[in-house]
């Protein structure tokens, strides 16, 4: 059975669109046939991530909801990324959005048709036959973002350990629990490496009554990575990587 697994945060700057390449990459690194899916259509850029070549999208996510492409068209094979794992059986196909500004600023001016971005979540599935589809979703609460929540399998929550992050993400949990999602994760970024990780666990886990996945340590090499590539096939025994492959593995369970 395939599952739809979304990555959502409630504020942006999060770590979200990082995080998700990264578990991708780990699910696909263990023989898995993955997608992805950037609906964070305002302000796109999973793909850097990939190392994808702006200048080879023919067609991209916007296209397929513009009716101008099936969404088979607009998925890429980037596993080459991961030449760097041992089993290279695994695939992963990315659905970008479109950077362009003309087709960003139609987005907001028009919006698009959400049970069309439902269909295509359904059909590139069975095209592509995956496993995974992972979905990078646009920041905070909105149609598209309530509609990928709706018919996940799986909600990632991102949050910070930050007052904010906190008062968002308990939104979020609130809505994702109408919406009845089978499975959620609390995944916690950048949290300082002088913080007591056991206490602020059980502080996260107490005022959502979720599950902590996982605490990220905030990484200077992944700062200084800058978005290049997936840090967790890079650099496998480094302590995000760890906790990234902990969270990987629920995912899978």
């Amino acid at each position: 059975m395939s599952k739809i697994v979304s990555i959502h945060s409630f504020r942006g700057g999060t770590g979200k669109s990082n995080s998700t390449a990264n578990l991708a990459g780990i699910v696909a690194g263990y023989g898995h046939r993955v997608g992805i899916i950037d609906t964070d259509i305002q302000s796109p850029g999973i793909h850097v991530l990939f190392g994808f070549d702006e200048q080879k999208m023919k067609y991209s996510l916007n296209d397929y909801l513009w009716g101008r492409c099936n969404i088979e068209e607009a998925a890429y094979d980037v596993s080459a990324i991961l030449s760097k794992t041992a089993d290279t059986k695994g695939r992963i196909y990315l659905i970008p959005s479109s950077i362009k500004a003309r087709d960003i600023t139609k987005v907001l001016r028009e919006g698009f048709d959400f049970n069309l971005l439902n269909q295509g979540f359904q059909e590139i599935l069975d095209v592509l036959e995956l496993d995974y589809l992972f979905i990078d979703t646009h920041p905070g609460l909105n149609e598209e973002t309530l509609l990928s929540i709706a018919i996940s399998d799986i909600l990632v929550l991102i949050l910070r350990p930050d007052r904010q992050d906190f008062q968002g993400t308990a939104v979020t949990v609130e809505v994702a629990r109408k919406l009845e999602v089978p499975k959620m994760l609390l995944l916690i970024n950048k949290a300082l490496p002088a913080l007591d990780f056991d206490a602020l666990r059980q502080q996260v886990e107490k005022t959502y009554d979720a599950p902590v996945a996982g605490i990220l340590p905030l990484a200077e090499e992944l700062i200084q990575l800058a978005s290049s590539d997936l840090f967790c096939l890079r650099h496998p025994q480094h302590p995000f990587s760890h906790v990234m492959n902990k969270v990987a593995q629920m995912i899978m369970q």
